[in-house]
């Protein structure tokens, strides 16, 4: 925590390298196609990044210190974002797990090696981390990546119809 921000997932799955492309948006993803207008609402004066990848699911911990580098108007600009914003819930929450991490100064691609992240993190050092498994702590589970072409192919190679990927949005 020397840093004041650390992302308590240490794996690249889902997030990393490069999970949003702000240059080839696939109209198909809805976080990605309205992270370029957010991006721009949420940091006024910020240049848009190419990318935009961190280690999913919005889980990081922060120091007191951190929080409080952001002056109180930041915050309550992000909270008046939240509120007023046209995107639906998963939407907005999504932007925000893609958006955390600049808000506390962090690159927009912040992917730490998964070795590094779990010795400075958690204080298991000298893991022998690779592509599907890091350590004893984190073998990963045959779906926790999601197939290429998804969601518009799915998990067994199937090819989704515009009515299925529309039936899959509405549901709830």
């Amino acid at each position: 925590m020397a840093e004041g921000y650390a992302n308590l997932r240490c794996v690249w799955t889902l997030g990393c390298p490069n999970e949003l492309d702000l240059h080839k948006l696939d109209s198909d993803k809805a976080t990605e196609t309205a992270y370029p207008q957010a991006f721009l609402e949420l940091f006024p004066g910020r240049p848009l990044p190419d990318v935009v990848a961190v280690a999913c699911c919005a889980q990081f911990a922060l120091t007191r210190d951190k929080v409080r580098q952001n002056p109180r108007t930041d915050y309550e600009h992000y909270r008046k974002w939240l509120i007023e914003t046209p995107l639906d819930d998963d939407t907005s929450g999504r932007v925000f797990e893609y958006a955390w991490h600049i808000i506390f100064g962090k690159p927009p691609v912040h992917c730490p090696n998964a070795s590094e992240c779990y010795c400075k993190t958690f204080g298991l050092c000298d893991m022998d981390c690779g592509i599907n498994q890091c350590g004893e702590r984190w073998p990963y589970p045959p779906f926790a990546s999601l197939p290429e072409g998804w969601p518009t192919i799915g998990w067994h190679g199937e090819v989704r119809s515009a009515e299925e990927l529309a039936a899959m949005r509405a549901f709830r």
